[in-house]
């Protein structure tokens, strides 16, 4: 069993990401031959083009950026749990992530916290931390890998613990959650859908609940994992400070 401790030292996240530009056309001409060769990974058939295939490139720190953080912490009192949600978004990327960095330069600095998102350590982390230091923000201790032994890094991933060793497995969020008996996050869109509810449809609170929901899953997930009992609803609540 973990401890109340031990949950409040763990920050439940999730990224949102859109490509830069809403089209290919918007690219310049260096930007255009720099996706034209990264687009190949990407091809499927012979209809798939850069230009068509433009709409995936969010998956890329290279040529997305982060339009939604959203985080949370478990808390204990008098017996209660409940799960603390704060989100930082935005169409200034550079606006959003200093206001996390600064989150966790504040709150997440020491050796015991934790970072915690669902395929985390091949996304989440590492899109965050690269869209810093491209803006040229200094990177947080908890997101610094540089030079660290495995077991010194502070981030854990959902995904990772569901394998069990078996890395030939990618279990989606959605999918770990049916099996778990925990509400779906994808209610509503699913992330194939947030570049044209961005672009298209200019709805970014839409986005932001969307990330919010992945936060409560991820939480949920974790807590099923060490043996806890969820946490409902009505004790999920949305805070201006974690």
């Amino acid at each position: 069993m973990v401890n109340a401790e031990r949950f409040s030292s763990i920050l439940f996240l999730d990224i949102e990401t859109v490509p830069q530009k809403q089209a290919f056309d918007e690219l310049t001409d260096a930007e255009k031959e720099l996706w034209v060769r990264k687009a190949e990974f990407l091809r499927k058939g012979e209809l798939d083009t850069p230009a068509t295939i433009y709409n995936r490139a969010g998956i890329y720190a290279e040529f997305g950026k982060i339009i939604c953080i959203s985080t949370g912490i478990i808390a204990e009192k008098d017996g209660q749990r409940n799960l603390r949600l704060k989100s930082f978004y935005g169409h200034d990327e550079k606006q959003l992530l200093e206001e996390f960095a600064s989150l966790l330069n504040k709150h997440f600095s020491k050796p015991h916290h934790q970072l915690c998102a669902h395929n985390g350590k091949e996304f989440d982390f590492p899109f965050i931390a690269r869209r810093m230091l491209i803006h040229g923000i200094k990177l947080p201790v908890i997101l610094n890998t540089s030079g660290k032994k495995p077991w010194e890094v502070q981030h854990l991933d959902t995904m990772e613990l569901w394998r069990f060793g078996d890395y030939k497995n990618f279990t989606p969020l959605n999918l770990l959650a049916h099996v778990l008996g925990i509400p779906s996050p994808k209610e509503d869109i699913d992330g194939s859908m947030v570049w044209f509810v961005y672009w298209k449809e200019n709805n970014l609170e839409r986005i932001v609940s969307y990330c919010r929901r992945d936060v409560v899953t991820v939480a949920r997930i974790y807590l099923r994992m060490q043996g806890e009992s969820t946490i409902p609803d009505e004790s999920v609540l949305y805070a201006e400070e974690l």
